[in-house]
């Protein structure tokens, strides 16, 4: 494969996390009975008319400020196709006059990849086709759940300017990273917040041109993705290198058998016949507005990593944590004073990004320094942890209403040594360099304690008390 070159350009989909859908009153919620979160607009029914959601756009414009976009006068087109979840026969969408272009996103390694866009248009229902095939050719019978017809959505179309699957998972996360922190969107991939539409081509190394691509559609977890892109580069490969070429057509990923299968032809734009939608306005962002905005953007996930990697931390650990969706809390706890190195330790390990709760940057850096200062243990700063992401509240107040107290070193000391006179076998060896039996005085001790001591001072007492 070293002969040839990978070419992939992205489609992510993210809805806005705004309370109503985008052109109608109905809730924008996740799950709930099917067809209940609905409205006469999002249903198609004739005579109703769209209203523009004004969350939708500010988040809009937010977004294209984070990607270094330029915010555009724009319009909303109708993009016109068939399809058992689109209750109008058509989508509303941004075509020619899209909110955001021209913009980038810096990967953690450096690599800029371009954003052709970033524009506005509706989701669509969820159809359900039962029977063995699970695709709508072949099915016995179809359901189709309008909840999610009409919620806002905002697509973010890069330039063909990735180069591997892995940039590709980097470039998403990174997207993903930068959407959850302005506030745009939860990011969830496993709920559908986020999907991702990857379009796959390759090339002879050296070659300028673009070749025929496939769009693998929907592709909703990172792992998939990587897994995706690896397969269709291989497919691609093959096909040229039997003296065939691929077609341009659409491919959905099949986790359980690892491969990509036929779609459809893929459409041009011609096919879908956008015109402007008659029934809504040009929009038209004021520049005071758009600052009002800017105003109002806080610290990116790249500046957070920066600032991370300068207080010493770890760039793999840095984007880990950036990745979870913890970079603000993390910055801001480190920024109260709190040991980087703990924090991102707690950050990366203890905290789950969907329970943190009522957590704040003050709880943690105070539970962090009770953990710097060895009033608590890493272990007892873990169950602290846990009780602050549920419940708030100071940290010495819930060390101490668990029975979380630091040991004198001259307690721990006596406890050692009773211990080692218990099992003067087990030190004999020990002394004589059979390292594992260090685990086994630091367990005696642990369970003597009930966990209470720290285990950084029993390794130091032990090494202090071989002769």
């Amino acid at each position: 494969m070293t002969n040839w070159e990978t070419v992939i350009g992205l489609e992510v989909h993210a809805e806005l996390a705004t309370e109503s859908k985008m052109f109608s009153p109905a809730r924008n919620v996740f799950g709930g009975e099917p067809n209940t979160n609905v409205h006469p607009v999002c249903l198609g029914l004739p005579g109703t008319l769209p209203v523009v959601n004004g969350k939708a756009v500010e988040l809009g414009i937010k977004l294209g400020l984070a990607l270094n976009c330029t915010i555009n006068r724009c319009e909303f087109a109708r993009k016109n196709y068939f399809y058992p979840d689109m209750p109008k026969d058509y989508q509303i969408s941004q075509y020619e006059m899209a909110l955001n272009t021209d913009g980038y996103i810096d990967l953690p390694t450096g690599t800029r990849i371009r954003v052709e866009r970033a524009h506005l248009e509706e989701d669509t229902g969820k159809s359900t086709h039962v029977g063995e095939s699970g695709r709508i050719t072949g099915a016995d019978y179809s359901l189709v759940d309008y909840n999610r017809a009409g919620v806002p959505l905002i697509e973010i179309v890069s330039h063909p300017d990735l180069r591997s699957s892995e940039d590709a998972k980097s470039y998403v996360s990174e997207l993903r990273a930068i959407l959850v922190a302005v506030g745009a969107s939860d990011g969830k991939m496993e709920e559908g917040s986020l999907r991702v539409d990857a379009n796959v081509s390759v090339r002879p190394v050296g070659s300028t041109e673009l070749r025929t691509r496939c769009e693998v559609k929907n592709v909703n977890s990172l792992r998939s993705l990587g897994r995706a892109i690896n397969y269709e580069v291989a497919r691609h490969i093959r096909l040229y290198e039997d003296g065939e070429a691929p077609i341009q057509e659409t491919r959905h990923w099949d986790e359980e058998a690892g491969r990509t299968q036929p779609g459809r032809s893929k459409e041009e734009a011609e096919d879908y016949r956008y015109f402007t939608d008659p029934d809504l306005v040009v929009m038209d962002p004021s520049p005071d507005w758009i600052e009002e905005i800017r105003a109002s953007m806080p610290v990116l996930p790249a500046q957070i990593r920066s600032s991370l990697i300068e207080d010493g931390a770890d760039p793999h650990v840095a984007a880990t944590v950036i990745a979870r969706g913890l970079g603000p809390l993390v910055a801001a706890t480190i920024g109260a004073g709190a040991d980087a190195k703990k924090t991102l330790t707690h950050a990366q390990n203890n905290i789950d990004p969907d329970a943190v709760g009522v957590l704040d940057a003050s709880m943690f850096a105070e539970l962090v320094k009770m953990e710097t200062d060895g009033k608590l243990t890493a272990t007892q700063a873990k169950s602290v942890l846990g009780e602050l992401c549920q419940k708030g509240g100071r940290a010495a107040d819930i060390a101490a209403s668990m029975g979380f107290e630091a040991m004198e070193v001259g307690e721990l000391e006596a406890l050692l040594d009773q211990i080692i006179a218990d099992s003067p076998d087990e030190w004999e060896r020990f002394c004589e360099g059979e390292t594992k039996l260090q685990g086994f005085f630091t367990g005696q001790i642990m369970k003597a304690t009930k966990g209470k001591a720290d285990g950084r001072e029993i390794n130091q007492l032990l090494i202090a008390k071989k002769p």
